[in-house]
């Protein structure tokens, strides 16, 4: 039986289309930086999930099922569009051990398109073998599919920065995997992104000593990641302001993993974005208690991206950034890394953590405007528009480092220390129901045995409701996604076809 999936969708007043008669932005990369490539010949293919939302935003929605499987299941091109995809050329840090013999393995960029000055992109995600697959079949399992689709319908809903998962594809291909009963069912997964360029590609520039190629991806970044900002003329300048706002963007994406709980599993420089996007899930895990030590990864021995390591994993990351552009420009000043990450994550994360919990900082009045401007740096948890692209004017505008000195702040900051002490303690004590038991605490007055009274006085002494939300918008806060879910989803995919588990969840 053949299973398509919507996503509920609002009306979209910004429609997006390709770029007809002009070069799409990849091409002027060049093909040092990508190769043309054909996607495997896949037999059988069933379309089981069409991000119908997305769709409408691409101007894609009215092509019908049929032409969906020829473009998304047998890789036809759209019109004026690519005329073949393109694998990326990249190299990276894994596991903080560099390696050059890296590349786009089992996926490509299949299409671009712009909405106003912002590039979109559609890549794949086991769509068949590259020059890049090494010994890999480049094939992805559908219950990869599946963990990826769940993954980013939840952290969308968790205001992460995320890819979204546009199309999903089985195929009749049995695949072996080690590490999952075999054999297994084959998909094609397409994903809506922001764009594909990691810091793995300015590393392999660096690799080959090619300052222009590294200066070709500053400019492209910048066009099409950061249009919103005025590009200086001086390679000096681009780069700084190219890595401030990576800097930035990576600080939000990192606290909003913690905020939410996730632990991405392979924190490695090939899966960092410039545009300070989140991307390619494979294992992940969500919480299931507060453990700071909590991996996701069965072949992370040693927690090197455990939960509480993920800031100074993205850090790290950084610092390979840093040292690829001043290879580049070595008068580039990039030198306040550490300490404007350090600051920026702080503020990020202390505004998301209140904000999810539909919070505000008490103020005194001489610092009322910094706390208004601090309110105003995370976005809503409690509408249903997705998660806003971070104008960099805007984040430029807002005084991180005033912020961070005021006292309300190192207020939130007592209560935060208070919250996850209280968790550690106790490890039967959900994660996400924790954000659920302070709402119904502070919106319905509702008694909580997760925290100590000293906490609760805390949050009584130094935040207020920023207004009352409906019984609905409390009760999502019960949601989670920790791995039983998952896994009881994709066992009633597995075992009997049955694919309602996954429709309701995405509803």
């Amino acid at each position: 039986m053949k299973l398509i999936f919507y996503l509920p969708w609002r009306a979209i007043y910004v429609r997006v289309f390709s770029i007809m008669g002009k070069t799409l932005p990849i091409l002027d990369l060049g093909e040092e930086f990508y190769t043309p490539v054909s996607g495997g010949n896949y037999t059988n293919p069933i379309l089981r999930y069409r991000n119908q939302k997305q769709a409408v935003f691409l101007g894609l929605d009215r092509i019908s099922d049929d032409e969906w499987l020829q473009h998304f299941g047998k890789f036809t091109p759209l019109k004026s569009n690519l005329e073949k995809p393109l694998a990326m050329k990249y190299h990276g840090h894994q596991f903080q051990n560099y390696n050059p013999d890296l590349g786009d393995g089992r996926g490509f960029v299949f299409a671009q398109f712009m909405n106003g000055q912002h590039l979109f992109e559609l890549g794949t995600k086991g769509s068949g073998q590259t020059p890049y697959s090494r010994r890999g079949d480049g094939r992805l399992t559908l219950k990869g599919a599946v963990r990826e689709l769940l993954a980013t319908d939840y952290l969308t809903k968790q205001k992460v920065l995320t890819s979204h998962t546009f199309s999903i594809v089985e195929t009749a291909e049995k695949l072996v995997r080690h590490d999952e009963p075999s054999p297994t069912r084959s998909a094609i997964l397409f994903r809506l992104s922001r764009g594909h360029i990691r810091i793995g590609n300015f590393q392999r520039a660096l690799f080959y000593k090619k300052s222009e190629n590294i200066l070709k991806l500053v400019d492209y970044s910048l066009r099409n990641f950061y249009p919103e900002l005025a590009i200086p003329d001086s390679s000096k300048e681009k780069i700084e302001l190219l890595f401030q706002s990576a800097t930035f963007r990576l600080a939000d994406l990192c606290a909003s993993y913690m905020v939410a709980g996730f632990v991405h599993g392979v924190l490695n420089t090939d899966n960092m974005n410039i545009s300070g996007e989140s991307f390619d899930y494979g294992p992940y895990r969500f919480l299931p208690y507060y453990d700071p030590y909590f991996t996701a990864a069965y072949f992370d021995q040693e927690g090197l991206y455990s939960f509480g390591r993920q800031p100074p994993s993205f850090l790290w990351n950084l610092n390979q950034l840093k040292g690829t552009l001043n290879f580049a420009e070595p008068a580039a000043d990039l030198s306040q890394l550490n300490d404007d990450f350090a600051m920026q994550f702080n503020v990020f994360f202390t505004s998301r953590f209140l904000k999810k919990l539909n919070l505000k900082a008490n103020a005194n009045a001489s610092e009322s405007a910094l706390e208004k401007a601090f309110a105003s740096i995370a976005p809503s948890y409690y509408d249903d528009e997705d998660t806003p692209i971070l104008d960099m004017n805007r984040i430029n505008a807002i005084p991180f480092a005033e912020i961070s000195r005021t006292q309300f702040f190192a207020n939130i900051q007592k209560i935060i220390e208070n919250f996850f002490q209280d968790l550690y303690q106790n490890k039967s004590r959900d994660f996400e129901t924790a954000f659920f038991e302070i709402l119904n605490w502070t919106q319905n007055d509702k008694t909580t045995s997760y925290f100590s009274d000293e906490t609760l006085k805390l949050f009584s002494d130094y935040t207020s409701s920023m207004g009352k939300l409906t019984k609905e918008q409390i009760n999502i806060r019960k949601q989670n996604l920790v791995i039983d879910e998952i896994e009881t989803i994709w066992d009633a995919i597995d075992q009997n076809d049955d694919w309602s588990k996954l429709h309701h969840r995405l509803a």
